[in-house]
């Protein structure tokens, strides 16, 4: 079949290759490959930023597809049902983390894309405890965007709570921010959504997808506009999808007193300089949200069931298999909203 691989470790050193369709076995699922998101991680990885644990590997982890054998110890899951996917393929099952249902936190966990061959390719295996059957409502398409969805359930309905009250700021309008403001805005919260002027398309989305606030920091106040729009006090969260430590530092003074911060995005560096002085003295909680678990991928299709997120003003662009090195480079160049490889 063919496979989009990282080969080896570095730039680049991706290939579109043939190899051996997987087989099942005991628990395991095969899954034919509808659609696959490229993810900003993908990214880093051909950029050679992560270093995967395991190459070659077939990168690949948002995806969505239909059932066409299953191993004999799977019990639910059967053949022709359309499927998405959770990312984790492995974990120990016995640490704290996993006996709480948290896999994204278990130390020996091995992930699809990653330790594991992705979904960039014609089929791909995963354990039946980690297949979704999409509701009747839920498109094949729609349902590859199910695995940031869920990111964005957990940092907003798992790691802090939104409420119809509440005032939000969300920092980058990237796909993660676009969906987040679409979790945000389904429990019925006011929301500002902050970018720099590159953004200008990407913010007029965020406006088409509920924004109350759009703001370019390079060319408005964001202080003014955030005080005006809470009487004074600062929001009450703020969500950080840039990965960007100036957006950071911005934030935590906007913030109303005992306020939660949640840290999404990834920053380019471990260790960064940030307002710590904003955090002791106005109380602010500031709390990291990695990746998602079981429960967040149940409320993303639910969500997804009840159009309560719009995927097909975020799906922008979509090529085929063969053509994936230029879904890479659209990617890469920032003129795109999301992705989708077609397999």
């Amino acid at each position: 079949m063919k496979a989009v691989m990282k080969l080896e470790p570095g730039y680049d050193k991706m290939s579109l290759e043939n190899i051996p369709e997987p087989n099942v076995f005991d628990d395991k699922v095969k899954i034919k490959v509808a659609y696959t998101g490229i993810c900003g991680s993908d990214i880093h990885t051909f950029k050679g930023d992560y270093s995967n644990p395991k190459t070659p590997v077939v990168l690949g982890h948002e995806f969505s597809g239909v059932v066409v054998e299953v191993g004999p110890d799977v019990k639910n899951v059967k053949v022709g049902d359309r499927v998405t996917s959770e990312t984790t393929y492995t974990t120990c099952g016995a640490c704290e983390y996993c006996l709480e249902g948290n896999y994204n936190l278990c130390p020996d966990r091995k992930g699809l894309g990653t330790q594991e061959n992705g979904s960039f390719a014609e089929y791909v295996i995963s354990r039946e405890e980690s297949v979704h059957v999409l509701p009747e409502e839920v498109s094949l398409l729609a349902a590859s965007l199910t695995e940031p969805l869920a990111c964005c359930v957990h940092a907003v309905l798992e790691k802090t709570t939104v409420s119809a009250k509440d005032r939000v700021l969300i920092f980058g309008p990237g796909p993660i921010g676009l969906l987040l403001l679409q979790v945000v805005k389904a429990q019925g919260a006011f929301v500002i959504m902050s970018g720099i002027t590159k953004d200008a398309k990407r913010l007029e989305l965020a406006k088409s997808l509920g924004a109350d606030v759009i703001v370019d920091t390079l060319q408005e106040d964001l202080k003014e506009i955030v005080l005006a729009n809470t009487n004074g006090y600062g929001v009450d969260k703020i969500f950080e999808c840039s990965g960007a430590v100036p957006a950071l530092n911005s934030g935590l003074p906007l913030m109303k007193k005992k306020g939660t911060f949640v840290q999404v995005g990834l920053f380019g560096n471990k260790l960064n300089a940030i307002d710590q002085e904003s955090i002791i003295q106005r109380e602010i909680s500031y709390v990291g949200s990695r990746s998602q678990k079981p429960s967040s991928w149940v409320i993303a299709l639910d969500l997804l069931k009840n159009n309560k997120v719009d995927t097909d003003k975020m799906i922008t662009k979509m090529v085929s298999l063969d053509e994936w090195r230029t879904g890479f480079e659209a990617v890469m160049a920032g003129n795109e909203i999301k992705v989708i490889v077609e397999s």
